[in-house]
């Protein structure tokens, strides 16, 4: 790209174009194309030109060079005459849908009327199908509902389209009635659309949050028998297994042990070898119980479930059992998935080459050139989780731990999945970093909190990142709302608050540790309770609780109605875990 740049300034596009060819497969999308439709309008090769402008406008139409490649076709296309042919209604429905994924949906709405208005067929009913569907994600519920259910479309694709998003639209509105019609329809007449199994999931959903297991479970039964090999699947049969579970039916053993050999690689997996230990702890079946719970532990080493399986093995009857060869030959036989090893972080001799760029781009204060250095060779296959690991290094010299762990989290995916011991000490310190480690251990202490559940809560919050912003407007570490900060700084005898303060590492951890401390006092010190009140609410967590006779906090968790929240729960427990293990017993 720079290389283009400086071959255009000196008047050379022809050898800029023959650059940007040699790495064509590698350039950057949106600012690629640009760079071609830029060589090429400066070669005087128009038709080229447009062509690459066009698809910088159509595939990326909300990059910073979408609006200059619009400007430049308005001025090229004339000098084409009856050569030049406009987008096709198959490239402009996908401009609108990736306009409405952006969430620009007035300019997507504008689009898709003069789509509807131009084009017939197929593109012609997903244009007018579309126009509904942005309502409803702008959340124009009602506006939505009453134009889905009236829309005229011919064409069965749209029109399973068309009752996907009835269903969406009367979810929002707690119309059940009106739900359950779009999902009948859907099985009548479109039985095997994708549109289907996402009526399927979104239908079960509410019912779930209902808590009318009766009528989720049918549901999600029929996403998982009807639709086996695709991903909704697994979360459909986990529904359906704890929902057996927590009514102790006869069924649930089944349905669980179900779960972990048709989906291996689920995040509900964990999750089912956990309840079938519970299961066979109740039969008194302690070889059985030790044999799943030390499944987890190899299998899920740094997942909730694994923090809760090494407390329940230090029960005295699983302490003295040994392992249940059955149990354990079946479990030798699903395909669970492997943990990274050590040598995915030892750089070998070509991804030590860029290491040593980048360092010297980093001598040279070009610390933009240096990151984009390890990001293409971490891009390219080349040891990705190694080229993290350099990224994260280099993010935490800068005070960016936030950035240090996206890119580990980015480049190591699978990092959980792996013992500690398998990675060095310092990946893990760098993806759980404690920053402001002594006002973090002084107010927690202070408040009676444990630390670490505190840099667990921090790191799931904002990822350490001192300026974060939520979509919810709350700053800071511990993302505090600016109303609740002033509330929580009368308490405190904070003098002169400002939502400003928020961001200052010191004073917002103060106000995050004390406000988590009401609510470990609000809810009897239970975490996981007083963590699902943090993310989603005092009331929706009380209310949460009444949904069944809870006998230990795993069922409460997977019971938790909002995946975000459930999920939320599940992650701090399990980031507090690891730094005990990482900063309070470094050796274990």
């Amino acid at each position: 790209m720079l290389a283009a740049q400086a071959l255009l300034s000196a008047n050379q596009p022809s050898r800029a174009i023959d650059v940007l060819k040699r790495s064509k497969d590698t350039l950057p999308r949106a600012a690629g194309d640009m760079a071609f439709a830029t060589a090429y309008a400066a070669a005087h090769d128009t038709a080229n030109a447009v062509a690459s402008y066009e698809r910088v406008w159509l595939e990326y139409p909300v990059s910073t060079q979408a609006q200059a490649a619009e400007i430049e076709l308005q001025t090229l296309t004339p000098l084409l005459g009856a050569s030049y042919h406009s987008p096709a209604a198959p490239a402009l429905l996908l401009r609108a849908t990736k306009l409405m994924e952006a969430r620009n949906f007035e300019q997507a709405r504008r689009e898709l009327t003069a789509l509807a208005e131009s084009s017939t067929g197929l593109e012609h009913d997903l244009a007018l199908v579309r126009i509904g569907v942005a309502e409803q994600r702008a959340r124009h519920d009602a506006v939505a509902l009453e134009y889905l259910r009236a829309v005229d479309v011919k064409s069965p694709e749209a029109r399973a389209e068309a009752l996907y998003y009835t269903v969406a639209a009367a979810r929002r509105l707690n119309r059940t009635e009106v739900m359950d019609r779009a999902v009948e329809q859907l099985e009548r007449n479109h039985a095997n659309s994708d549109w289907r199994l996402q009526a399927l999931v979104a239908a079960g959903d509410e019912y779930f949050v209902l808590n009318r297991p009766h009528n989720f479970e049918s549901l999600y039964a029929e996403c998982y028998e009807q639709f086996p090999k695709l991903r909704q699947a697994a979360y459909c049969h986990w529904r359906v297994a704890f929902s057996a579970y927590l009514e102790n039916r006869n069924t649930a053993a089944d349905l669980l042990w179900t779960h972990v050999r048709s989906y291996p690689d689920s995040d509900k997996a964990s999750a089912a070898l956990y309840f079938l230990g519970r299961l066979a702890e109740r039969a008194s079946k302690w070889d059985e119980a030790r044999a799943f719970y030390a499944q987890i532990q190899r299998s899920f080493p740094n997942y909730y479930y694994a923090v809760l399986a090494r407390t329940r093995m230090r029960e005295p009857e699983l302490m003295k059992a040994e392992l249940s060869p059955a149990a354990a030959t079946l479990l030798n036989k699903v395909n669970f998935a492997p943990a990274y090893l050590t040598p995915a972080f030892d750089p070998r001799p070509s991804t030590l080459i860029r290491f040593e760029r980048a360092r010297l781009l980093r001598a040279a204060k070009l610390d933009e050139y240096a990151d984009l250095e390890l990001r293409f060779g971490a891009d390219k296959g080349e040891q990705p989780a190694a080229f993290g690991l350099e990224l994260a290094r280099a993010a935490q010299l800068r005070a960016e731990p936030h950035r240090a762990i996206r890119y580990l989290k980015h480049y190591a995916p699978g990092y959980l999945l792996s013992p500690v011991e398998n990675a060095p000490r310092e990946f893990w310190t760098l993806a759980f970093p404690l920053p402001w480690r002594e006002p973090l251990e002084q107010y927690a202490t202070k408040a009676g909190v444990d630390p670490f559940l505190v840099a667990a809560l921090v790191r799931q919050e904002s990822e350490f990142d001192p300026r974060a912003i939520s979509r919810a407007r709350a700053y800071g570490l511990t993302q505090v709302l600016p109303s609740t900060g002033r509330e929580l700084s009368r308490r405190l005898n904070i003098r002169g608050f400002t939502s400003a303060m928020l961001f200052e590492p010191a004073v917002n951890l103060q106000l995050g540790t004390h406000y988590l401390r009401a609510l470990l006092n609000r809810f009897n010190g239970n975490e996981e309770e007083a963590l699902a009140a943090y993310n989603a609410g005092n009331s929706r967590a009380a209310a949460w609780l009444l949904r069944s006779n809870f006998h230990e906090p795993a069922e409460f968790v997977e019971s938790i109605p909002f995946s975000e929240t459930r999920n939320y729960v599940q992650v701090v427990i399990r980031n507090a875990d690891l730094y005990r293990r990482l900063y309070a017993h470094p050796a274990q």
